[in-house]
């Protein structure tokens, strides 16, 4: 990858083929195969600098260098599957979440990252979503609970929202204003969030949640959530065959993309909140222009389902875009 690139959009896809693939999202061009050998892929994140690609699956954490096709770090001591992997934001740390029960803070200010802090769940983890604090972690289990934890203070809270049922995935929006997390039983719960503040001095509190209602957003099994950049926007996946967008003023149904007979398993909004990145279990990752709720293009080379996504925007132009969204209008 050259050094350009690092400066233009990125969409990196994960599948069960045991391979990642870098594109170029909006000419749909593959610009690196990347083998994860021994694992399907579960979840990726880029980090901020995005010169680094985390990537995770059955007893693998791994962090690519996004200028090869081999990792660099292979980080040592988990068991089961690793569920989720994502950076702080200014990528002074790494958190990852499995079905062993724990969620692990990784310091990545060395060579050879180590685990600094664990967080057990005594149940299998799903999910684990970053505050904008950057110091709490919402972590989504199995046992049908979401742990508020905060990574500085180890304080914490739980929350149980629906009995007999597992939270497969739970995300914030960016204003930090909403949670969203959704269930095996295809239910999407909202709460409203408040961020507590005191006199100096006085020990942080842990954020405080409001249940706000609860929307059957599927009617089947539900595997992720995720808010737009701008924060207006909700999208939930299913083995459906749907991802349904919500608008977050009034949690109406904003739009449903459809497709035949497989999986919706990842999503991902673009900068402007106008197009979304799918992946799904017919080997596809697609980009869905929202409003028209059209496929703008198409991202083929996997030959199994893909089932992660990571994507990095950057503002480019385009001398057939004319939106500002590095958009052009051919497929």
């Amino acid at each position: 990858m050259s050094a350009d690139l690092l400066n233009e959009p990125l969409l990196v896809t994960g599948s069960y083929d045991h391979t990642i693939r870098v594109w170029q999202p909006y000419s749909s061009l593959c610009i690196r195969n990347m083998q994860h050998i021994d694992s399907q892929v579960n979840s990726l994140d880029i980090s901020p600098k995005r010169n680094m690609l985390a990537a995770c699956g059955y007893q693998h954490i791994r962090l690519y260098d996004l200028n090869s096709n081999y990792p660099v770090v292979n980080f040592e001591g988990v068991l089961k599957n690793v569920t989720r992997v994502g950076f702080q934001e200014d990528g002074k740390w790494m958190y990852t979440g499995g079905e062993d029960g724990k969620v692990r803070i990784w310091d990545m200010s060395s060579p050879s990252p180590a685990c600094k802090r664990i967080f057990d769940c005594q149940s299998p983890v799903n999910a684990v979503c970053l505050l904008p604090n950057q110091v709490e972690l919402l972590i989504a289990h199995q046992g049908g609970g979401i742990y508020l934890w905060d990574v500085k203070s180890d304080q914490h809270d739980h929350l149980l929202p629906e009995v007999e049922c597992s939270i497969q995935d739970v995300a914030v929006s960016p204003n930090g204003a909403y949670m969203a997390a959704i269930n095996n039983k295809g239910n999407c719960f909202i709460w409203t969030l408040t961020s507590w503040s005191g006199s100096p001095g006085q020990e942080t509190q842990l954020t405080r949640s409001e249940a706000k209602l609860k929307i059957q957003a599927h009617e089947k099994y539900a595997l992720r959530c995720k808010f737009s950049p701008d924060s207006s926007l909700l999208v939930t996946c299913s083995g459906d065959c749907t991802a349904r967008i919500y608008n977050t003023d009034n949690w109406t149904l904003h739009a449903e993309l459809r497709i035949d007979r497989y999986w919706m398993w990842d999503a991902a909004f673009n900068n402007d909140s106008k197009y979304l990145f799918t992946a799904s279990s017919d080997s596809l990752a697609r980009l869905w222009r929202i409003d028209t709720k059209t496929v703008e293009r198409e991202y083929t080379g996997h030959l199994k389902a893909v089932t992660a996504l990571a994507f990095r925007d950057e503002p480019i132009r385009s001398n057939t875009d004319t939106t500002g969204t590095g958009l052009s209008s051919t497929h």
